[in-house]
């Protein structure tokens, strides 16, 4: 019996009443991987009316498409080059599997253009950011979901790219991936309760790797949220002082790529905790163990 004729033959098997022989299918159809689930849509949408069997086709694709996400970040977090925007991508497709990476290329694309015309190389740090900010608030709109800052949609890529609202980290991550390939060092600050980003004093710092050098000067951070203000040291030193929280190197220098996707699992993490949906938190649970237990 050849490849096609077996998994065939396995999902007509799907409807078996004994759970110990449907278990043994599943796992077997589950090691095919993705190549199946279009035969497996096609099988669901046969037999419409039979609930149990619907539901054992959707739990076996649901589990083919999270081991592809755990597949695709344990590939994104061995890749040298830690690109924030296939990280955030990958973290988008624990919630959309079908999701197109290049049609958020291209939404990033079009933000990147527009600044780009208007960059030049004599222009100040001050005056950089400035247009960052004008281009992606006022030209494209972009703002803080200040309305519903805890919603799970704020750590989908594609979500915020789409409603052009997001959280601290969506919004820092967009902005600064920008900014960095525009040769603007501008790099995520891991804060307490928060994420902002920093502009650091360098031509020469890497461009788009998991490492910053912490002896580069930070001219001064930008909170993105709050539509690209800029502020100093001390701002920092004043929020942390509320949170009573001690000083630490780490809260005002720049952050590696791992961290921020870490981080935007966190915050997808919490997000489904606060919503009651333990399956989503037990699956976030499994993901976060594949990053560096020191981030």
């Amino acid at each position: 019996m050849n490849e096609d004729s077996k998994i065939d033959a396995l999902i007509r098997l799907l409807d078996d009443p004994d759970e110990t022989i449907y278990t043994q299918i599943k796992d077997e159809l589950i090691s095919f991987g993705g190549k199946i689930i279009p035969r497996l849509e096609i099988f669901w949408e046969e037999h419409q009316y039979e609930l149990n069997l619907q539901e054992r086709v959707e739990e076996i694709i649901h589990k083919i498409q999270f081991d592809t996400v755990v597949d695709n970040i344990r590939e994104w977090l061995e890749d040298p080059s830690k690109d924030l925007i296939d990280g955030a991508i990958a973290v988008a497709k624990i919630q959309y599997p079908d999701l197109d990476p290049d049609k958020v290329r291209d939404q990033i694309n079009r933000i990147r253009n527009a600044v780009w015309l208007e960059l030049a190389d004599d222009q100040t740090s001050y005056e950089k950011v400035n247009i960052m900010n004008r281009v992606l608030y006022d030209e494209f709109g972009f703002r803080g979901n200040k309305k519903n800052f805890h919603s799970p949609q704020n750590s989908f890529i594609n979500d915020v790219l789409d409603t052009k609202k997001g959280n601290p980290l969506s919004l820092s991550l967009i902005y600064s991936y920008i900014a960095q390939s525009l040769d603007v060092p501008i790099y995520g600050v891991n804060l307490p309760n928060h994420f902002i980003l920093a502009y650091v004093d360098t031509e020469n710092i890497i461009e788009l790797m998991d490492h910053v050098d912490k002896d580069d000067e930070v001219l001064f951070y930008i909170n993105v949220f709050s539509r690209g203000t800029i502020f100093s040291k001390s701002e920092i030193d004043k929020f942390l002082k509320q949170l009573d929280i001690e000083k630490n190197e780490k809260y005002y220098t720049p952050c590696t790529n791992t961290e921020i996707i870490k981080r935007m699992i966190v915050n997808l993490h919490n997000s489904y905790a606060k919503l009651g949906f333990s399956d989503k938190v037990e699956e976030l649970d499994k993901i976060l163990k594949l990053f560096p237990d020191h981030l």
